[in-house]
């Protein structure tokens, strides 16, 4: 017999959603200083002579260039390296956060690592939120106080507190899921734009908005739709078009040429330019990720696909095929790819046993049996992510 949960008010519940997401951050905190006890001082954590200490240390790898991006800018002309090729430089990496970083700076006179990381650590609060908010009427509270607390502790999810981007991204795609859940299409609207100038997720996400506004229309007998919806879905599928090219035409228009944006991204490419599937397709006849690359998505297509994930609406299955897709498509599949499942946060919902219409496994006992492994196996990741990936060890290392 399933157990029966009262909702708590919703200010209680986002109560809980945040104090789930801060101790999630105190693990994190207390895993990146003694992961900082082997950092070797280095140009990029503030001077080779110099101490390193906690803030510094959450600004290494890209947060090195949102630093230049905050105190600098972005260039007029694109470097060019002795082979011809368009060289690595901030084109690539996304206005938003940066500029947020810079007002920071200026308001409080604090150096950019204290102030970014402080933004991300605050960003991702919000997403935890606003996701809570999100799958609670789907999956009931208990289902989504442990989805947040599974996505706030997976061994990527450090970067939810450095100076990345994966907090803001969160925060507005969450924001954007919300929006088209409670059709608000206008609202979702703006959201898609900020998303064009923080993260390259729109082509997804209009593959979303597309079934959502298919999924309303084919309900418009019950729910007659206005001309004025009509307008503003509309404009939520054109916002998620001037979301995919906003940042190009930017870049286009700074430095004349109209592939700025993807030379600039093919830099840090194995290939001389962007080609779609192709380094997914070479890297899967390595015989050590070929396994992972070819099964995983296999694995999010049938996790998704069946009765076991029906509470989380077309919207979230969407989600999670179509920008898992794009993954395939766009990803030159790396040792960054771990951070760049962090979106994937629906399939938590699927691995607690609590997308199931009746919600069968939706009761405190059954997700604490399934949680608790996974919280204790995400930790210990979240210590070799902090430890192998972010830790950089001098004169080059890989990237997180």
């Amino acid at each position: 017999m399933t157990e029966v949960v009262s909702p708590r008010p919703r200010r209680v519940f986002v109560a809980w959603v945040l104090a789930v997401y801060a101790l999630a951050r105190v693990v994190t905190t207390t895993i990146l200083l003694v992961v900082m006890q082997h950092q070797v001082p280095s140009g990029m954590t503030g001077g080779d002579d110099v101490p390193v200490t906690y803030f510094p240390f959450t600004a290494l790898w890209d947060g090195q260039w949102y630093l230049r991006v905050a105190e600098g800018g972005y260039p007029d002309v694109l470097p060019v390296t002795d082979t011809g090729k368009v060289g690595e430089n901030p084109w690539a990496f996304y206005p938003l956060f940066p500029l947020m970083a810079r007002v920071g700076m200026a308001l409080t006179g604090l150096d950019f690592a204290t102030v970014a990381s402080s933004i991300a650590l605050l960003c991702g609060a919000g997403a935890a939120v606003v996701m809570g908010l999100l799958l609670r009427e789907r999956v009931g509270d208990p289902a989504a106080y442990v989805v947040v607390a599974l996505w706030a502790s997976f061994p990527a999810s450090v970067t939810l507190q450095l100076a990345y981007t994966e907090s803001l991204a969160m925060l507005l795609l969450v924001g954007y899921l919300y929006a088209l859940a409670r059709e608000r299409w206008l609202v979702a609207t703006a959201v898609a734009v900020l998303i064009g100038l923080s993260r390259p997720i729109a082509a997804p996400l209009g593959l979303v908005t597309l079934v959502v506004v298919f999924v309303r229309w084919r309900r418009r007998r019950e729910r007659p739709i206005t001309g004025g919806t009509y307008a503003a879905m509309l404009a939520a599928l054109v916002g998620c078009g001037v979301a995919g090219l906003l940042w190009p035409a930017i870049a286009w228009w700074r430095t004349g040429v109209s592939s700025a944006y993807t030379d600039t991204m093919a830099a840090w490419r194995s290939y001389r330019s962007i080609e779609l599937f192709v380094p997914w397709a070479d890297r899967v006849q390595d015989p050590s990720w070929g396994p992972w690359l070819v099964g995983g998505p296999v694995v999010v297509l049938l996790m998704v696909a069946g009765p076991w994930a029906r509470n989380l609406g077309a919207d979230l299955r969407t989600w999670t095929l179509g920008y898992t897709a794009y993954l395939v498509a766009t990803l030159d599949p790396f040792t960054s790819i771990f951070r760049y499942l962090i979106p994937l946060f629906p399939l938590l919902v699927v691995l607690l046993g609590a997308g199931w219409a009746d919600r069968r496994g939706n009761t405190w006992t059954r997700l604490l049996v399934r949680a608790v492994p996974l919280l204790i196996a995400f930790v210990v990741g979240q210590y070799y992510w902090a430890d192998v990936l972010w830790r950089f060890v001098p004169p080059s290392d890989y990237p997180p």
